[in-house]
């Protein structure tokens, strides 16, 4: 059997994801203040960037508000995905210690929360098909979770300023191409990584309905470039070599 052949014609039937666009937001204040501010990319990090796997340092704290959401993990994965990805926030906060490190572990937790409360038929149809970025049920699931902050946060001692700010993060998390904030940005950069996690591989490919070497492949190809922060690329890097090696993706393809 020619492998290279049957690769490249199983790569052929998966369209590439299409790249984000920046679009209206390009000329947002905020947006043009962000890049004003960090004109350099990948932001390069001041504090320690640890590349270790991330089962190595799982996510302390803030039990009230992982209590108040149990419902919202029940959906599309989310009690995979947000755990470790608070868990890759926690470090980019520690790469970057001048953010407000509550504000971005509370938005991660909370930013993909609103999948519970959308269509669940549509979420693998419309969430991660075709031109997944500009389907309705993205911007559906953004809303829902500004509303789940809305309703939970208040209850644990939250203002209404910190909520409003969790909420321009969750509300175009994805489908909002550029970010507004360094905060913002390690949110984003956050929900990225966990894909580079063997759980992520294997649950997001699932998602994709690809196989392993390819969706490593498009991870290689297409988001490590959309990774905003240097500390983020040297994670996504080093744990994408690792999958690799362990799903020995260079022979099973």
């Amino acid at each position: 059997m020619n492998t290279q052949t049957d690769s490249s014609r199983r790569e052929q039937d998966y369209p590439n994801w299409a790249a984000a666009e920046t679009g209206e937001f390009e000329t947002d204040p905020r947006a043009v203040r962000f890049a004003s501010n960090f004109p350099i990319r990948p932001i390069p990090s001041e504090g320690q960037v640890d590349t270790k796997p991330i089962c190595s340092s799982p996510t302390t704290g803030f039990n009230a508000l992982w209590k108040a959401i149990e419902p919202e993990t029940r959906t599309r994965g989310n009690d995979v995905h947000l755990p470790i990805s608070a868990a890759y926030a926690e470090r980019l906060c520690d790469a970057y210690p001048a953010v407000d490190r509550e504000l971005v572990l509370v938005t991660i937790i909370l930013h993909d929360t609103g999948w519970a409360h959308v269509d669940e038929s549509r979420i693998i149809s419309e969430g991660f098909g075709g031109d997944w970025r500009k389907a309705t049920i993205r911007f559906e699931h953004e809303r829902e979770g500004c509303r789940v902050a809305e309703r939970v946060l208040p209850g644990l001692g939250y203002s209404q300023e910190f909520i409003d700010r969790v909420c321009e993060i969750i509300d175009g998390h994805d489908t909002r191409p550029v970010a507004f904030s360094l905060e913002d940005a390690l949110v984003r950069d956050a929900d990225r990584l966990w894909r580079f996690d063997r759980a992520g591989i294997a649950l997001s490919a699932s998602w994709f309905d690809m196989d392993m070497a390819t969706y490593t492949d498009r991870l290689q190809r297409e988001i490590i470039p959309e990774l905003i922060t240097a500390a983020a690329v040297s994670m996504a890097r080093e744990d994408l070599r690792r999958q690799r090696d362990l799903l020995r993706t260079e022979v099973i393809r």
